[in-house]
């Protein structure tokens, strides 16, 4: 919590334009992502649709970026290593036999950021392409729902 207040304080003195590239830099940040990124970006004050925009542009450029760039490094390692797979493998593995590509990106959120799901989909074997897609959906659903859902908080709390 101390990063996305530190992010929060960072955002709110500045003017929106400036607002707008750090809520893009939020987004690109491992666990702040497009949703909580979405949601500094109201609190600062941003209309719902530029701070959802913005977080979702960085956390799905650097999403694209490591998929990318990342994804043959993760898979060359991943050859090289023949060793017994991890507890935490394991259970990436069998989510990822059971839900495939489009579950693990939508519901993959709820554990690891977007940016180590999508390396560790395509370092498992599935089609950059298709996990770039449903990172994609992923990312723009995440961000569109908190900052929906942080919209109507502040309406709540009348400080909208």
């Amino acid at each position: 919590m101390d990063l996305i207040n530190w992010l929060q304080d960072l955002a709110e003195p500045l003017p929106a334009w400036l607002q707008s590239c750090v809520i893009v830099l939020a987004g690109a940040i491992p666990f702040v992502e497009s949703y909580a990124g979405a949601v500094i970006g109201v609190f600062v004050g941003l209309p719902v649709w530029v701070a959802v925009s913005a977080a979702i542009v960085g956390n799905w450029i650097c999403m694209f970026l490591l998929v990318t760039l990342g994804a043959g490094i993760q898979r060359r390692l991943a050859e090289r290593s023949r060793r017994e797979p991890s507890k935490g493998q394991q259970k990436f593995l069998r989510l990822f036999n059971r839900y495939g590509v489009p579950g693990v990106s939508l519901l993959g959120q709820w554990v690891l950021p977007s940016q180590i799901t999508s390396m560790l989909m395509v370092g498992v074997g599935a089609a950059k392409n298709q996990v770039i897609i449903w990172q994609s959906i992923s990312i723009v659903i995440w961000g569109a729902a908190f900052g929906t859902l942080a919209v109507l908080g502040l309406s709540a709390l009348g400080s909208l």
